[in-house]
């Protein structure tokens, strides 16, 4: 292309006697960045193989009822919770864009789980990690990111972690991981030994192999979208519910249809339940919504260590209680079948929080009528009205 001089748009001068142009070449190949690239895509890769999958336990019901209730149990992964799954998607999509480069930082915008997990992946491919996190963040997530090699980077007003993040990321010449943007893309909703594909895989020995229904919270939205995906995919009949904790806008934004749906605080339930509605969550993939209240999301949580021995986190049991209400419709309407839902990490991250009377009391909430609601109900089978 050439200019009114004559001259080419480039800086090159275009000859105007016939002769071909000399090819513009500009090569940036890098051998000992590609060296380094392998090598860290291997060490993720290498992760996926020792640590895919994850058990599916029964949560027990009633044999008269015919309705089993499984949870994936996302704790057992290397850094205990289900964001091991998303981090290490992030982290190969972050590596395979050239987007993460050596000596660089990571940086993410996180109240938690997906800190811990991505701290361990920058440490095994040597990159540093910097966690941008709400102060209220508790302080075993703060002890596992640096524990990981991670460094938290605290701010009071939960609403400004993105904004802060790409800020951080900007002067310290890092990448700003942003898993609430790249959760749906990163993932290979089609397969690929994804958590979707994961839970048919085990429960196709089951008596009932295709779930009726699979509940999934969302902090991201990224887990609902590969599964829901997935399983409009594969043409299972199987529904999907994403249940939402107070304090945040996915329920309304949905039932709404309203993208720019917010919600002035923030969540309760660390790791689950957004002041925005995130680009990664897809409301069109999702069948329905449950809005649960805090009280009755701690409820759950303790009734799970009751029955199987087994602390959770928060966002378990806001999974948990709608689960055993979508259990309780399909009892009165006679039908049999299974649901599946997500332990998404421990409850020992959470001792000070889920587990403490004491911050009940300080937060105002009283778990006994959820308690009361939810033994009744294993008990007769009857939730009430």
């Amino acid at each position: 292309m050439t200019g009114r001089d004559g001259s080419g748009t480039d800086g090159t001068t275009a000859p105007t006697d016939g002769r071909a142009t000399a090819t513009v070449d500009v090569d940036r190949s890098d051998p000992a960045y590609r060296a380094w690239l392998k090598e860290a895509v291997r060490k993720v890769q290498a992760d996926a193989n020792r640590s895919a999958d994850t058990h599916l336990l029964l949560f027990p019901l009633p044999e008269r009822w015919g309705i089993d209730l499984y949870l994936k149990d996302e704790s057992t992964h290397p850094t205990g919770s289900l964001k091991h799954r998303l981090a290490r998607s992030l982290f190969l999509y972050g590596l395979c864009n050239g987007w993460i480069r050596p000596g660089a930082p990571v940086i993410e915008a996180s109240s938690g789980s997906t800190a811990v997990s991505e701290a361990y992946f920058a440490k095994l491919i040597g990159v540093p990690f910097i966690a941008v996190m709400p102060r209220t963040t508790s302080a075993e997530k703060c002890r596992l990111i640096e524990f990981h090699g991670g460094r938290c980077h605290f701010v009071d007003d939960s609403r400004k972690l993105y904004e802060e993040s790409a800020e951080l990321a900007a002067r310290t010449g890092g990448h700003y991981m942003d898993q609430f943007t790249y959760a749906e893309r990163a993932t290979d909703w089609r397969g690929n030994n994804n958590i979707a594909e994961s839970i048919y895989q085990q429960l196709r020995l089951e008596r009932y192999p295709v779930p009726a229904w699979i509940v999934a919270t969302a902090g991201t939205g990224g887990t609902s979208a590969t599964i829901a995906r997935y399983v409009h995919y594969m043409q299972f009949d199987t529904r999907i519910c994403v249940p939402d904790p107070e304090n945040s806008c996915f329920f309304d934004g949905w039932t709404r249809h309203d993208a720019q749906a917010c919600s002035e605080r923030g969540s309760r339930i660390e790791g689950i339940g957004r002041p925005r509605m995130e680009p990664s969550f897809v409301p069109g993939a999702i069948d329905r919504m449950m809005k649960v209240p805090d009280a009755a999301s701690v409820a759950a949580v303790r009734a799970l260590e009751r029955a199987i021995g087994r602390k959770a986190g928060g966002s378990t049991g806001t999974g948990l209680w709608s689960s055993l209400e979508i259990v309780a419709e399909m009892v009165a309407e006679g039908r049999k079948g299974s649901v599946v839902t997500l332990l998404c990490d421990p409850g020992d991250r959470y001792l000070d929080k889920y587990y403490s009377d004491a911050w009940l009391a300080g937060q105002g909430l009283d778990i006994a009528p959820y308690t009361e609601t939810l033994d009744r109900f294993l008990e007769n089978g009857v939730w009430p009205g």
